[in-house]
């Protein structure tokens, strides 16, 4: 999976439910010109998953914000997304998440993306996307890992940052800090500002 930073994102064309729960047609390369965040959960109606796509849902103002698409990709068809959806939070269900869930039951997208395991599911992979399409940031867990939100959203900033002003961002960067310039004066003097005791 690593391999694929730095490369354009492959792209996919599936079925998904819109956040008005309209099934949908889409393409990754229809979202070319914009940031897009992509993540990977295994599967729908099971334990780790439902955090991950509620706390994406209650950010998902701070990514648009951003001029961030988020998809979520899992194994199940487009109809279990849906019953899904339609199944309220406190019987285990994920309510009306408001962006779109990709279905992937052939499990080709998951192929494409490296994360398929034992040819069943897709581990939680994630990928920050920039406007060219190409992949800049990815990583992955193990089933019953999930994910940090706070950490997707300053990559967006850092990818974003870096997009705009050329500098490059250190260890822990956080929007609105001090980052560097590359080249070896900049990288000496923000260590020395920043490392020194």
């Amino acid at each position: 999976m690593t391999k694929l930073v730095t490369k354009e994102a492959p792209d996919f064309k599936a079925t998904a439910v819109m956040p008005d729960n309209s099934f949908k047609s889409i393409s990754l390369s229809d979202y070319r010109g914009k940031y897009v965040l992509l993540f990977f959960y295994p599967l729908d109606f099971t334990f780790v998953c439902p955090s991950e796509i509620l706390a994406f849902n209650e950010s998902l103002h701070a990514f648009k914000e951003k001029g961030v698409e988020v998809l979520a990709v899992s194994v199940d068809s487009e109809f279990t997304h849906l019953a899904w959806k339609n199944t309220p939070i406190d019987k285990g269900g994920i309510g009306n998440v408001q962006y779109p869930l990709v279905a992937d039951i052939t499990k080709d997208i998951a192929r494409k993306y490296e994360l398929l395991f034992n040819d069943a599911v897709a581990l939680r992979g994630l990928f920050l996307i920039d406007k060219k399409g190409v992949i800049r940031h990815a990583v992955v867990n193990d089933l019953p890992l999930g994910r940090s939100v706070d950490e997707a959203l300053r990559m967006v900033d850092a990818l974003q940052f870096n997009d705009q002003c050329g500098e490059v961002c250190p260890a822990n960067w956080k929007k609105g800090q001090e980052a560097m310039k590359a080249t070896q004066d900049g990288v000496k003097n923000y260590l020395a500002k920043h490392h020194s005791k």
